[in-house]
């Protein structure tokens, strides 16, 4: 078997287990499990401008917020549906991605990372200022007759699941084809030798606007989706906290490989519930086992077993 089937039978393998567990989980994991899918996807954009451009970005907030906000609002204050309000936040989403990212890839570097890090603030003070549409960081609930899609509601557990699944499924699957395409292979190439990339005639500033673009409206979809199956948008999921996050989950499930976004979250979502059950100190268990992990699996979770086991893991 090539490595390449190998590897499309075991992301569908992922995806149909996902498929099957809904109807064999306690409502606790079943909620818990859709959470996670939808965070997954969230780390699955980062990592496309992380874990495969070399791009570290302090920023995502913003673009996960953009989509939040561009579905909430719409819903508000607009009165769409669900579906064009998903339009809305990804095209939020985008609009904000792109400026962002003509922006702040005229800088490299640590000056890329700051620069990211101004536009979430930045974002996040926006969000503030505007409270009188916002609800600011009290934030505001999108009521179940609101979140009806096609006539599925999605605030009941089941179809809650199955759409999160959705968005994992082909944020997992975009993130496999990107990697095997030639798209993929030159923001590989910028990671590992930007100026070589350079000289072999590539446009690098244009493939890495492709990346910031396409890793912040992976994002956005994220966030927008977050807020309609939850039912709520606020300007916590604004903040720096929510920046940091996903760059964690990538990194404890390796970065630069596609399964990597959704084992670190799994693994950081579940130690924080476990821990807390233990002690209220909950955050020093899950920062010394962090540093562990750092320690001796520096590729993360995914990549160590890359590393020792299956080379072929994309």
């Amino acid at each position: 078997m090539t490595d390449g089937a190998k590897s499309w039978l075991l992301h569908g393998g992922v995806i149909i287990v996902l498929f099957a567990l809904q109807s064999v989980l306690p409502a606790y994991h079943h909620g818990n499990l859709a959470r996670i899918m939808v965070l997954a996807s969230y780390a699955i954009g980062y990592n496309i401008l992380f874990g495969y451009t070399g791009l570290l970005s302090l920023g995502h907030a913003l673009f996960f917020a953009s989509g939040m906000y561009g579905m909430g609002l719409s819903i508000q204050f607009l009165g769409l549906s669900p579906g064009p309000a998903l339009l809305a936040g990804l095209l939020a989403a985008l609009v904000v991605t792109s400026v962002v990212g003509f922006l702040a890839l005229r800088t490299t570097g640590v000056a890329f990372m700051i620069v990211t890090l101004m536009f979430a603030q930045a974002g996040y003070l926006t969000v503030l200022l505007f409270g009188q549409y916002t609800r600011g960081d009290e934030g505001f609930v999108i009521q179940q007759s609101q979140r009806v899609f096609a006539g599925i509601d999605l605030s009941d557990p089941v179809s809650r699941y199955y759409a999160a699944l959705v968005l994992f499924g082909t944020c997992l699957i975009i993130s496999l084809v990107l990697v095997r395409s030639n798209l993929g292979r030159v923001l590989v190439a910028i990671r590992e030798n930007e100026d070589r990339v350079r000289m072999l005639g590539f446009n690098v500033f244009r493939h890495k606007l492709i990346a910031v673009i396409l890793s912040g409206v992976i994002s956005g979809a994220a966030g927008a989706t977050y807020g309609l199956l939850f039912g709520y948008a606020g300007a916590t999921f604004a903040t720096v906290e929510y920046s940091i996050f996903p760059l964690l989950w990538v990194l404890l499930g390796g970065a630069g490989t596609t399964l990597g976004p959704f084992m670190g979250v799994l693994f950081m979502f579940y130690l924080i519930d476990l821990s807390s059950a233990v002690t209220s100190a909950y955050m020093l268990i899950a920062g010394v086992a962090l540093v562990l992990l750092t320690l001796f699996a520096r590729q993360g979770l995914v990549g160590e077993v890359r590393k020792r086991l299956a080379p072929w893991l994309p």
